[in-house]
């Protein structure tokens, strides 16, 4: 029997099982991978309300991490919600302390699909010690550690708040492939873009009209792109079927919850 790779995935749980950390397990065994799981925050959710997120300590999510690789061979993580971007730098080091080769996709969820806002859940830009210019540094420093950055319109939107799309755009795939999620357009919605860091640029366009909204449709893409990366495909593949894998969650049913196949 043919052995599965193993992925690692880095985020939160949602009692609802479709985001986070839950969505990305299926995601990953239904492409026959195998999946580890840290969790990053318990949140109080269901598929249409957040009520409340509480963060798990830095320390023990290093611990965790240290057992995992003490055991198992990990050339793939897929990364979710973070309380903030300097626990998250120190995660990615961690990571590539345990092996420099690792591949991380970053999945910058910044708001649930209810609106709840991580970032201001512990942090304020009213609050003196706030600092934007060290934030966005934190983030920069990631950038350049990760192997590909998945963000949706809105999320790229408040990334780099001074630059406009395009300006974002050139300085993120300046330093990381960047896979731009178009289920949040308000034109051609469901167009996604892949800049690469090479340069290359790609379009991928939806099929079929019978995809319906989905709590955690950006969590299963971006862990569907991993799941292929880890099963040996190169990048601009991995996004494709990625993409065709989540419109099929979409698809699957008329509910917020989508069904992964066995």
């Amino acid at each position: 029997m043919k052995s599965r790779p193993n992925i690692l995935t880095i985020a939160g749980f949602d009692p609802s099982s479709g985001a986070g950390l839950t969505a990305d397990i299926k995601t990953f065994e239904a492409l026959k991978c195998y999946g580890l799981a840290i969790c990053t925050a318990n949140t109080i959710q269901n598929d249409i309300e957040f009520k409340a997120c509480y963060w798990t300590d830095v320390e023990v999510i290093k611990n965790q991490i240290e057992v995992l690789f003490d055991q198992f061979t990990i050339d793939y993580a897929k990364i979710g919600i973070v309380q903030n971007w300097e626990i998250l730098n120190e995660i990615i080091d961690l990571l590539l302390k345990k092996n420099a080769e690792i591949k991380i996709v970053l999945d910058p969820v910044l708001k649930s699909s209810s609106d709840f806002d991580f970032r201001n859940s512990n942090v304020s830009s009213s609050d003196p010690d706030f600092n934007r210019d060290c934030i966005e540094n934190k983030f920069d420093e990631v950038l350049n550690k990760i192997y590909l950055l998945t963000p949706n319109y809105q999320e790229i939107e408040k990334l780099y708040p001074d630059k406009t799309i395009k300006e974002t755009i050139k300085f993120i795939s300046a330093k990381t492939n960047l896979f731009l999620k178009g289920g949040h357009r308000k034109e051609a919605v469901g167009k996604d873009e892949l800049f690469a860091k090479n340069g290359e640029y790609f379009v991928l366009n939806p099929k079929g009209k019978k995809n319906s909204e989905k709590h955690g449709s950006g969590c299963v893409l971006s862990s569907a792109i991993t799941s292929y990366l880890a099963l040996g495909f190169p990048l601009l593949k991995a996004c494709f079927r990625a993409k065709r894998y989540t419109e099929k969650v979409l698809s699957s049913n008329t509910s917020l919850l989508g069904y992964h196949r066995i």
